[in-house]
């Protein structure tokens, strides 16, 4: 099984936010995004910090899905 942010980064976009000011309003490092721009899994103090930012669930910034990410 394995994880995709693509839900967060179609958030972002809607919500014209860039990774930068994620980082700034949610408090979590630069080396998070890049885990989570390359599929890895982050820790859930993270995605929590992401949501309570962004106002949202965790559903909606991630999903897991089976097989290989494209």
């Amino acid at each position: 099984m394995t994880v995709s942010y693509d839900k967060l980064w179609k958030l972002l976009i809607d919500k014209k936010i860039n990774r930068t000011e994620l980082k700034i309003l949610s408090g979590v490092s630069f080396n998070v995004l890049a885990k989570m721009g390359r599929n890895e899994y982050v820790s859930l103090e993270s995605l929590c910090k992401i949501c309570a930012a962004l106002k949202c669930d965790i559903g909606e910034i991630m999903e897991f899905t089976n097989g290989e990410t494209a």
